[in-house]
C-alpha cells in the first residue's frame, strides 16, 4: 500500500510538471502569436507587406521625354517607338527556332552579324531565348517588316522607347544627343535642359492571385506618369536645312578643316539657323569627331569682319571722313611695320572709303591710332558685347580675348587680329548696324511647354542689349558695307546677288600657331569668313560664314566657298520668307516664284480648283472622291511658292495617297488635314508608308512612313543595279539557290 501511494504521488508529480511546462510553453507560444497579430513582424521582416508583396503587382508607367521643336512645330528630336529581335530556343516554346543554321544564314545579313557568330547564339543549349547582338536593336518599322518577310520560325520582337532624331545631320551640335535608351544626355540642348525633357516614370500597383489573374478586389494604386517639357527652338526648319545643304556641298568640295555658320533675326536677335563642319548625326554618335559647337564656343581672330565696328566707333564719334585721302600700302608703329593685304603694295593714295572698299589694314590702323584713339576703340569693343559672353541659352559658350596691352594692339585689333572674339559675338554686335543701333541678345529657346498642365512654364521675349551707335550711324554704315559688296574695288563683290541688296564685310584671318608662337603660315591657311545683312536698307536676317582653310584652286578666292554658302542661304531664306525686294524685281515671273498668297478654295468645285492651282504653279493634291472642296491647306493668306502642293479635301470618301517620293513637310499638312496620327523615322523622301495606299481613312487613324535622303536611296539603288550585273558564273551556289 505504502508503495502504491509512494507510485501514485510520483505521477502526480510528473503530471503537475508536465502540465506546467505545456502550460509554459502554451503562454510563450500564445505570447508570440499574440505579439505578431499586434506587431505583424517575424526577425524584423514586416508580415504585412511580404504578403503584400507576394500577392500585389506593380508596373512602371513610362513617362515620355519632351519633344524638341523647330519654331513651326516641327520635330527635331523625339522619342520614337522601335524594336528589338529576339530569338526563342526553347523547344517547349511553340514558335522556337527549328533550323538554327537556315535561321542564321537569312537572318544575319539583315542585324549586321557573321553568320557563324549567330549560329553559335541560336545553337545554344538550356536557354529560353537568347538576344541577337546590337544590330537587332533599335530596329526601324521598314527592317522589322524586311526581317518578318523571312518567315523565321522563333524570331520574335518586342517594342522598345527610342530617342530620335529625323532630320540626322540637322543642327545637330544645337540639339546634341542623349543615350538611344535616353538614359543619359551627352551634349547640347538635350544635356542642357535635361531637367526640363526629363520624364518622370509612374506606376500601378493592384492584387493578384498566384496565377497573376488579378482579384475581384484588387486594390489599384495608380501614379500618373508625367512627361517631359516640350521645347520650342527658334530654328526655322526650311532655313537650317538649306543651311546644311550648303555646307555639305562645300564640304565635299572644299574639305576644309572646319566651317561654322550662323543665321540670326536682324530685328530679335532670334537664331534662325546654326550650324557646323564637322558635323554628325545624333542617331549614330558612336561615330562624332567633333563636339564643339564652334559658333559658340570657338575662339577665332576674326580678321576684316572686324573693320565694321572699327568704322561704325569712329562714325558714331564723328571722326571718319570717307573722302580723306591717305597713303596705303603700309603703317609704321614704332619698329612693327603694318602692310595691306595685296603683299603691302596698297593701291597708292585713296580714300577712306575705298580703303573700307579694298579692306586695306593701313586705313583702320590709322583711325584706330590717330583718329578715334585707342581708349574709345575699346570703348566700343566693350559696348558692342565684345567683352561678355552673350548669354546665349546654349550650353558651354566661350568668351573674348582682347588684347590690350600696347599701341600695336589697338591697331591691329581694328582689323581683327590678336583679338579673339566668337562667332555669335559678332552676330550680336552686327545686330546694332541692322537694327538701327539696338543690339539684340542671340537666343535659340522660343518657349517650353508643360503639357502635363497645359501652360507654357517659359516664353522668351527679345531683349536689348545695348545702344552702342545712333540710328543714323547705323544707317550710314550700312550704305558704305553695301558699297563693299557692289563696288567694282570691293572685296565683298563674290556676295552680290542679283535682286538682294546686301550690305557685309569680308574677313581673311590668320590663324594662331598651336605648336608655337605666331601664325601658320602658307598658301590659304587662313580663315575665310563674311558676314552680312539684307535688304541693306531694313535688314531682316543676318547671315555669318567662316570656312577655315579650303582647299582652293589654283587662283580660286579663299571667298569662293564661303559665297557658295551665304548667296545660297541668303537668297532661300529671303525667298522663303517673302522679303525679297518686290519693287526691284521687274520679271512678273521672278516676283512670283519669290512667293505665291494662298487664296480659299473652299466651296468650290474640284475641277475648278485644281484648273487655278495649276495656273499658278501649283501642285494640287486632291484627297477624296468628292466634287466640291471642304477644306485645304495651307489656309488661305498662307505664303506659297512655285511647285508646292496645295491639299484639297473633299466632301466624299478619303482613301489614303501614295506618299512615295513626299517631302516630311508634305506629309504632315496632310495628316493635319485629314486628322491622322503622323510617325515617321528618318528623314528626306517618303520612300515606305503602312498604310497601303487606297485604303479608307479614319480619323484619329495612325500612319507610319520611313523616309530617305536622296542620297540614301541612290546609293541603295546603285547597291541593287550591281547585285543585278553580277554574272551568274560569279555567284555562289548559295546565292543561285536563294534567287531559284
Amino acid at each position: 500500500m505504502i508503495y502504491l501511494a509512494q507510485t501514485r504521488k510520483t505521477i502526480i508529480k510528473r503530471a503537475l510538471l508536465l502540465m506546467i511546462c505545456i502550460s509554459f510553453f502554451f503562454m510563450i507560444f500564445a505570447g508570440r502569436v499574440v505579439y505578431v497579430q499586434v506587431a505583424k513582424e517575424v526577425k524584423g521582416q514586416d508580415l504585412q507587406a511580404m504578403a503584400a508583396s507576394r500577392w500585389t503587382t506593380t508596373q512602371t508607367l513610362h513617362g515620355e521625354r519632351g519633344t524638341i521643336f523647330d519654331r513651326k512645330g516641327e520635330e527635331l528630336a523625339e522619342e520614337v517607338q522601335s524594336y528589338t529581335a529576339f530569338a526563342v530556343l526553347d523547344e517547349n516554346y511553340e514558335d522556337h527556332v527549328k533550323d538554327p543554321e537556315e535561321t542564321a544564314e537569312k537572318l544575319a545579313p539583315l542585324i549586321e552579324m557573321e553568320v557563324n557568330d549567330l549560329k553559335d547564339l541560336l545553337t545554344r543549349e538550356e536557354v529560353f531565348q537568347v538576344e541577337l547582338g546590337s544590330g537587332s536593336k533599335y530596329l526601324t518599322l521598314s527592317e522589322k517588316q524586311e526581317i518578318e518577310e523571312l518567315e523565321l520560325p522563333g524570331i520574335h520582337f518586342r517594342t522598345e522607347e527610342q530617342r530620335y532624331y529625323p532630320n540626322q545631320t540637322f543642327a545637330s551640335h544645337v540639339l546634341g544627343y542623349t543615350e538611344r535608351d535616353m538614359s543619359e544626355a551627352r551634349m547640347g540642348l538635350e544635356k542642357g535642359l535635361n531637367e526640363q525633357l526629363s520624364p518622370t516614370d509612374g506606376s500601378l500597383s493592384y492584387q493578384r492571385n498566384v496565377k497573376g489573374i488579378p482579384l475581384l478586389d484588387k486594390q489599384e494604386v495608380l501614379k500618373e506618369p508625367v512627361d517631359g517639357e516640350d521645347v520650342y527652338l527658334t530654328i526655322d526648319s526650311n532655313i537650317q536645312t538649306a543651311l546644311e545643304q550648303a555646307m555639305t556641298e562645300v564640304e565635299e568640295e572644299y574639305e576644309p578643316n572646319k566651317m561654322t555658320a550662323i543665321i540670326a533675326s536682324a530685328e530679335t536677335g532670334e537664331i534662325l539657323g546654326m550650324s557646323n563642319r564637322p558635323s554628325f548625326n545624333p542617331n549614330e554618335y558612336e561615330s562624332i569627331t567633333n563636339y564643339t559647337n564652334y559658333a559658340i564656343s570657338d575662339r577665332i581672330e576674326p580678321g576684316s569682319t572686324m573693320k565694321m565696328f572699327t568704322l561704325a566707333a569712329a562714325m558714331e564719334e564723328g571722326v571718319y571722313n570717307g573722302d580723306e585721302t591717305y597713303e596705303s600700302g603700309t603703317y609704321d608703329i614704332g619698329s612693327t611695320t603694318i602692310g595691306d593685304h595685296n603683299n603691302s603694295e596698297g593701291w597708292g593714295e585713296i580714300t577712306y572709303d575705298e580703303g573700307l572698299e579694298r579692306s586695306s589694314n593701313v586705313a583702320f590702323a590709322k583711325i584706330a591710332l590717330e583718329k578715334l584713339k585707342p581708349e574709345r576703340l575699346y570703348n566700343y569693343l566693350g559696348a558692342f558685347g565684345f567683352r561678355e559672353p552673350t548669354g546665349i541659352d546654349l550650353p558651354n559658350e566661350a568668351n573674348s580675348s582682347i588684347a590690350e596691352s600696347s599701341k600695336l594692339d589697338a591697331a591691329i585689333t581694328a582689323f581683327g587680329q590678336a583679338t579673339a572674339v566668337t562667332p555669335i559675338q559678332l552676330v550680336q554686335a552686327a545686330t546694332a548696324i541692322a537694327n538701327d543701333g539696338k543690339m539684340m541678345s542671340p537666343y535659340i529657346v522660343d518657349k517650353i511647354y508643360d503639357s502635363t498642365n497645359e501652360e507654357y512654364t517659359y516664353e522668351a521675349e527679345p531683349e536689348s542689349a545695348g545702344n552702342p551707335i545712333s540710328e543714323k550711324t547705323a544707317a550710314e554704315v550700312r550704305k558704305k558695307l553695301e558699297n563693299v559688296v557692289t563696288s567694282e574695288n570691293g572685296t565683298g563683290r563674290p556676295f552680290y546677288i542679283d535682286g538682294i541688296d546686301v550690305a557685309g564685310k569680308t574677313g581673311t584671318a590668320q590663324i594662331s600657331n598651336p605648336d608655337g608662337g605666331g601664325y601658320i603660315s602658307g598658301q590659304n591657311q587662313n580663315i575665310f569668313s563674311f558676314i552680312g545683312m539684307a535688304p541693306a536698307d531694313d535688314p531682316s536676317i543676318i547671315v555669318y560664314v567662316a570656312v577655315d582653310r579650303p582647299k582652293l584652286e589654283g587662283n580660286e578666292s579663299g571667298s569662293a566657298p564661303v559665297a557658295q554658302i551665304f548667296n545660297s542661304v541668303m537668297k532661300q531664306s529671303l525667298s522663303y520668307m517673302n522679303l525679297t525686294p518686290k519693287d526691284e524685281v521687274e520679271d512678273e515671273e521672278v516676283y512670283e516664284e519669290e512667293g505665291i498668297e494662298a487664296e480659299s478654295y473652299v466651296d468650290q468645285s474640284v475641277k475648278e480648283a485644281v484648273n487655278n492651282l495649276e495656273e499658278l504653279g501649283l501642285e494640287p493634291q486632291v484627297l477624296g472622291d468628292g466634287n466640291m472642296v471642304v477644306e485645304q491647306y495651307p489656309a488661305e493668306g498662307e505664303q506659297l511658292i512655285i511647285g508646292e502642293k496645295v491639299f484639297l479635301l473633299t466632301d466624299g470618301e478619303v482613301t489614303m495617297p501614295d506618299l512615295a517620293g513626299w517631302s516630311l513637310r508634305d506629309a504632315k499638312r496632310m495628316s493635319d488635314l485629314l486628322g491622322i496620327n503622323l510617325h515617321h523615322v528618318g528623314s528626306g523622301y517618303v520612300t515606305d508608308q503602312s498604310v497601303e495606299p487606297g485604303t479608307p481613312v479614319q480619323k484619329d487613324g495612325y500612319v507610319t512612313i520611313e523616309l530617305k535622303t536622296p542620297s540614301q536611296i541612290k546609293e541603295e539603288t546603285e547597291q541593287q543595279e550591281n547585285a543585278e550585273e553580277v554574272p551568274e558564273e560569279e555567284q555562289t551556289e548559295e546565292e543561285i539557290e536563294r534567287r531559284d
